[in-house]
């Protein structure tokens, strides 16, 4: 990893038996943003974040009559909405575990939140104040509950003051990119993934060459990415810290739009797995991307909670991207 040039983020660490990969890489992105922007080091809470996604899945489940995902999945963006609407926290401020836990595990919570709303959408019980307090007892008692306040530098603030007057994070400037047929390019539109549960439509849609480029140019130039797409292929090796695609699936010559959008397609390509892009070399005619990952598969090879992906990867597996502004303006230049 030391041949790699990166940016500052924290160790990477594990989300456990949870499916809140997209929280733990955006939160890290963040963390890798204070620390670019002059805001200092702050390691942020990912589960405080989580917490109240869960609040809002639900309110919007009740909203749509029982027709809204509710799961654990998300997207990046849902990270920003989150933190312009509760605010956020430091991790030791609130960790999402319980006296005398060390590991998040929400199986049971999950099921238990699934199973209620089922029940009220069996029911029409549609009254969001109680299913809204019925959610928090549930999450309360897995994740205990969320402060109201924090203090810093000796003062008493809510997370919302903290998000907008101590850590002023722009998160206005954050983009999100993709790249897909389905809409003209260089128009926004909705990324269409079930784990796009609020159907967003807030997606910078570019072609792949750009798409590509503005991932490539904006870790050179100093910016970490959220990155998400697919990590189930065979090319991905756990025991070696590498994610390629190997000859007999595509040829890198070959890795166009058109094989991009078939996959994606075909499901052969998902959403299945958010991840933070730090760091980058060339070596041996190819892009190296140092990746940090709170999945399990992480840690099974030498480069605990890291992955090391090839440019072929990237351009076919990976589907979006959260990013500074600054660091894509002149391809957001071409959007009218």
């Amino acid at each position: 990893m030391d041949s790699f040039v990166s940016v500052f983020h924290f160790p990477p660490i594990r989300q456990d038996t949870t499916g809140t990969c997209w929280a733990f890489s955006t939160t890290s992105f963040l963390e890798s943003e204070l620390k670019r922007l002059g805001r200092g080091e702050v390691k942020l809470s990912e589960m405080f974040t989580v917490y109240h996604e869960y609040l809002e899945k639900a309110r919007r489940f009740v909203h749509e009559k029982g027709n809204s995902a509710f799961g654990e999945g998300s997207e990046a963006n849902a990270v920003i909405e989150r933190i312009k609407q509760y605010g956020i926290v430091r991790e030791s401020d609130y960790s999402g575990l319980l006296p005398g836990q060390i590991k998040h595990n929400h199986r049971a919570m999950v099921k238990e939140m699934k199973d209620y709303l089922e029940f009220v959408k069996e029911h029409g019980y549609w009254d969001e104040d109680q299913v809204l307090t019925n959610v928090r007892m549930i999450l309360n008692r897995y994740m205990g509950e969320p402060p109201k306040t924090i203090t810093v530098n000796g003062k008493s603030v809510t997370p919302r003051e903290f998000a907008q007057n101590i850590l002023k994070l722009p998160l206005d400037d954050y983009v999100a990119l993709m790249s897909f047929r389905y809409i003209p390019f260089y128009t926004k539109g909705e990324y269409t993934v079930v784990d796009n549960w609020w159907h967003s439509k807030d997606y910078y849609n570019v072609p792949l060459d750009e798409f590509y480029g503005a991932i490539k140019n904006a870790i050179q130039s100093g910016y970490s990415i959220a990155l998400g797409g697919d990590v189930s292929e065979p090319g991905k090796s756990p025991e070696d810290d590498i994610a390629i695609i190997p000859d007999f699936d595509i040829a890198d010559k070959d890795i166009t739009q058109d094989a991009r959008e078939f996959r994606f397609y075909n499901k052969t390509s998902t959403d299945d797995h958010g991840i933070h892009l730090v760091g980058f070399q060339h070596r041996a005619g190819h892009d190296w991307f140092l990746i940090k990952d709170s999945g399990s598969s992480a840690y099974e090879g030498k480069a605990k909670g890291y992955y090391f992906f090839r440019d072929d990867y990237v351009k076919l597996k990976m589907l979006t991207a959260l990013v500074h502004k600054d660091a894509v303006k002149e391809l957001l230049a071409k959007f009218k």
